[in-house]
């Protein structure tokens, strides 16, 4: 987590603070009494907030974005699922999902576990890797509450498994015969600029996540590692990660996925 920024814990409504303390306890995070930001927030500062519905982290102060949250059971999440144009679509492709072949994937970048979630409702079995306890703790209460819906259950419980480490040292400690086929980085990439214009999410996981800037050490270990390939996620115009270069690249609308074959 940045250094710069401050995170309490805080309930929503008094029914949830026990559960909030709980929480702030495991992760080693102050508790809030309030929505409101409290005295002790002397540079940016985030809630994560428990609510009866949800775990959401916001942005505090005047003109803070909304909040963020991981949902699998609705909204783009949902209309990607069933929208998103199966194994055709750039992320399958470059992950090498074919007929009759689907590669098992570690994610080593997990984030809000989209990606994650978009190859196991394609069938792969997902072990999403995610070094930041607040992330991982969206995520958590994501997977929680997608286990309860069923229509996407049997997807969360039989193919995606959450592991809170860092990912380069998760990396290296894989025995040979646990090794994946595939490992997929999608790493936080520095903002281009300080326009208001950025994407809200982007603003508040660029404060909770930082730069990633160990990624090239991180493509390093994966590359080692992965048995078939590795697949890095980058913005359209964004350079390749620091070290060889990829051995293809496939282009989405708004990203494109470098691809490094293992042979």
């Amino acid at each position: 987590m940045s250094t710069s920024v401050q995170v309490a814990i805080a309930p929503e409504t008094p029914a949830q603070s026990i559960e909030a303390e709980r929480l702030g306890h495991r992760l080693g995070l102050p508790l809030s009494e309030s929505l409101a930001s409290g005295p002790f927030f002397e540079t940016k500062s985030y809630l994560l907030v428990l609510s009866c519905k949800r775990l959401e982290l916001r942005l505090t102060g005047p003109d803070a974005p909304g909040p963020i949250y991981v949902d699998f059971t609705g909204g783009p999440v949902r209309y990607r699922r069933e929208h998103g144009g199966g194994r055709r679509q750039p992320l399958a492709r470059a992950v090498g999902l074919k007929h009759g072949l689907t590669p098992n994937v570690l994610d080593a970048t997990a984030g809000l576990g989209r990606d994650a979630f978009v190859l196991a409702c394609l069938g792969c079995r997902v072990q999403l890797i995610e070094r930041s306890s607040i992330l991982a703790a969206l995520l958590e209460d994501g997977l929680r509450r997608a286990a309860a819906d069923s229509n996407i259950k049997s997807i969360i419980i039989d193919r995606m498994v959450l592991i809170r480490d860092n990912s380069i040292e998760f990396i290296k400690r894989i025995k040979p015969e646990e090794r994946p086929d595939v490992i997929y980085l999608d790493p936080m990439y520095p903002a281009r600029t300080k326009s208001a214009l950025v994407k809200k999410e982007m603003r508040i996981l660029r404060g909770i996540a930082g730069k990633d800037l160990d990624a090239p050490l991180l493509l390093e270990a994966a590359l080692k590692k992965a048995l078939k390939r590795v697949v890095v996620k980058r913005p359209s115009r964004a350079p390749a990660i620091s070290g060889p270069p990829p051995t293809l690249k496939i282009k989405g609308k708004k990203n494109r996925f470098d691809v490094y074959l293992n042979n």
